[in-house]
């Protein structure tokens, strides 16, 4: 039943700019866009600068192609569950219109043409760095932790923060500790960022059987520990400008502002869930992905200024 449903309709030909925009569509380009915008941020602090036209190009393209094959492959693993979930029962791979074997044949390939891009024209560490990545993220999270234990959120992630660490690396060749914290602000914004999307669609999860921590735990503990991510992510925050001489107030005031902002909307939420009313969690998920877009644009702005 599954491999007929998989096949679209008899006679049906997707046209061929649909058919592109669906694998473009595979590869989650609004998941792959937020990735990015820590990137740039971590390659100016590396270095002290513009690093060179070339050099971004090359590790952006390299970044979204690694990012897009292991969101790829993703959608190819889970296309099972994907059909039950409101949130991705369109999916192409769900639908039809791409047969899983192309879709993971596209994803092997988006991650070879991400190692070799980033092999030729930036580090070594940066390309070794993507390759541990996209397989933490397609295997590990995807194929090992998601359908297992409610902890896949923090596993997956290390390597969501894993392109502040290519970037540095991509100019460096190595790491040093405002990457390691850059990181770390990134990691621990992910928490309460992801479990507010998951508390909104907690009951796809729950029909799909993944044991999501909105699934497993009452919203109250949910709000509970998304709070308490906030505040890890302020306390890293404050040690950026430290850790980092360049940096002046034009992204230390930020840093600690946007940190503050999203304590109080973590509570917020908290406050909401406590209260018996609709709670709204996508609130925070909005909030959450303003708070790292600015966040990015300030140490930019630091670094140029």
């Amino acid at each position: 039943m599954t491999a007929i449903a998989e096949r679209p309709a008899v006679g049906h030909r997707t046209r061929p700019l649909a058919l592109v925009g669906a694998y473009v569509s595979l590869t989650k380009p609004k998941l792959v866009e937020l990735l990015l915008v820590t990137t740039l941020p971590a390659m100016m602090l590396a270095a002290g600068g513009w690093p060179g036209t070339g050099l971004v190009v090359a590790t952006m393209v390299g970044g979204m192609l690694a990012a897009g094959a292991a969101n790829t492959i993703n959608c190819w693993y889970d296309r099972d569950i994907d059909r039950i979930m409101s949130r991705t029962r369109d999916r192409p791979t769900v639908t039809g219109v791409i047969a899983p074997r192309a879709a993971l044949t596209f994803g092997v390939m988006l991650a070879w043409i991400s190692l070799v891009v980033l092999g030729v024209f930036t580090t070594p560490l940066a390309t070794a760095l993507a390759a541990v990545a996209m397989l933490a993220y397609s295997v590990f999270y995807t194929m090992v932790l998601k359908r297992r234990t409610h902890h896949n959120t923090v596993f997956g992630g290390l390597p969501g923060a894993a392109p502040v660490l290519i970037g540095w690396a991509a100019v460096t060749g190595s790491l040093a500790w405002p990457a390691v914290v850059f990181f770390g602000i990134v990691f621990c914004w992910q928490m309460p960022h992801f479990w507010a999307l998951a508390s909104r669609y907690r009951y796809d999860y729950f029909r799909a059987g993944v044991p999501m921590l909105s699934v497993v735990a009452g919203p109250v503990s949910v709000g509970k520990q998304s709070a308490a991510w906030a505040w890890a992510t302020l306390a890293v925050s404050a040690l950026m400008v430290p850790v980092t001489p360049q940096l002046g107030w034009i992204a230390g005031v930020p840093l600690l502002a946007l940190g503050i902002w999203y304590v109080a909307e973590s509570h917020a939420w908290l406050g909401r869930i406590r209260g018996g009313g609709a709670d709204r969690p996508m609130k925070l998920f909005s909030v959450s992905i303003t708070y790292m877009t600015l966040l990015s644009i300030a140490l930019v702005l630091d670094v140029l200024f």
